[in-house]
């Protein structure tokens, strides 16, 4: 591994760590993200499943919209906080792994705050 995939690791374990023991029982909301697309999904870390998931290439989103931009990051919030709620989650905590809460993580934060997501 390099150093700086190694530092990409430690920097995701201690963000995961950290919010795991601030959740109080509350989903966690997890965010991926490469150079084309953006994935979201709520996960109940006590039963390890996964409650709802979306991404830019979901085929609700297909063709609508990119994954590499802030709109698009944002439809891919609205969709998760939509499924999310179908589920019956309302309050999570978000989890922006080793990416910075700048551009499109926050966007897609904001987006499912607008859905009716609380964190």
């Amino acid at each position: 591994m390099t150093t700086a995939s190694k530092q990409t690791n430690r920097r995701r374990a201690r963000t995961r760590f950290s919010i795991k023991a601030a959740a109080h029982g509350r989903p966690r909301l997890s965010v991926f993200r490469s150079g084309r697309h953006i994935y979201a999904q709520v996960i109940a870390d006590e039963d390890g499943k996964t409650l709802a998931a979306a991404s830019s290439v979901d085929t609700d989103l297909k063709g609508k919209t990119k994954g590499s931009t802030k709109d698009g990051a944002a439809q891919v919030g609205k969709l998760l906080a939509e499924r999310a709620k179908k589920a019956g989650v309302t309050a999570v905590v978000f989890d922006r792994g080793a990416y910075m809460y700048h551009g499109r993580i926050k966007a897609l934060a904001d987006a499912a705050r607008e859905g009716g997501l609380q964190f």
